[in-house]
């Protein structure tokens, strides 16, 4: 059976987005669910349309046609600062403000939203906890006086801090080096299964797809070629699932 509408919280009907100097469509008749506590894999090269996607979410871009819906309400409904309120926004290297202190850039949405000093400063201390890094040691540093992990771990906290029923990660672990990035994902994996947040995770590595994703969906040219789980992801015949299976053997022949 499907998903009923209560389960899914973002839903792209026949999207396609398209810039007037660009004769292809970046997304192309886009039609995927996302559901109420999974985490939504986006898999696929440079220039798929895997971060368009994620823009069409939180309405940093509109569709040229179709609709995209969030919690049942079209993001062209939204009032976008509400929108981006209730999505939690995680890149490469955290994107966290450099001339905030770690409290500061964890704070921003919570303060923004009003919340009382008491409430934030025991949030900030409780997310800083939850990703390994303690509040007394960690609260006033600087962006520049972490580590690459240190300010991903932070990127999260802060995507987290107004409690979100969405998370959007843009290739989050793709600048760190491979320990790191291993070190992360594991601890993602076990932040996704405690607080069963939904999310969709854009990457280009199959590794990190097979391992966080509840399902993967693949795309090319702006189009969506396969949407199975992990499991049905390495027993597809389809080309270019294949062609990331491919990878996986040369790795382990290496």
């Amino acid at each position: 059976m499907g998903a009923t509408n209560q389960q899914i919280l973002v839903e792209f009907r026949d999207v396609s987005y398209t810039v007037p100097a660009v004769s292809a469509p970046i997304i192309s008749h886009l039609n995927l669910t996302v559901r109420n506590g999974e985490t939504l894999v986006l898999l696929g090269e440079s220039g798929c349309g895997k971060t368009t996607t994620l823009k069409l979410v939180n309405r940093l871009l509109l569709p040229t046609t179709g609709t995209v819906l969030v919690e049942g309400q079209s993001t062209v409904e939204w009032d976008a600062i509400r929108l981006r309120r209730r999505t939690g926004y995680v890149i490469q290297e955290g994107g966290l403000f450099p001339h905030f202190t770690v409290e500061q850039n964890i704070a921003l949405v919570p303060r923004l939203e009003k919340w009382d000093e008491a409430r934030t400063r025991e949030r900030v201390s409780q997310l800083l906890s939850l990703v390994g890094l303690g509040s007394n040691e960690f609260a006033g540093r600087y962006p520049a006086e972490l580590s690459g992990g240190q300010r991903q771990r932070v990127g999260v906290a802060r995507a987290l801090a107004a409690e979100p029923p969405l998370l959007l990660l843009d290739e989050p672990f793709g600048a760190l080096d491979p320990l790191t990035r291993a070190s992360l994902q594991r601890e993602f994996l076990d932040l996704a299964k405690r607080l069963g947040k939904t999310a969709i995770f854009v990457t280009h590595d199959v590794r990190e797809a097979l391992l966080l994703g509840s399902r993967i969906g693949l795309m090319a040219a702006g189009r969506l070629l396969l949407l199975e789980t992990p499991e049905n992801f390495l027993k597809s015949k389809e080309p270019h699932a294949q062609a990331y299976l491919e990878t996986l053997q040369l790795v382990r022949q290496a």
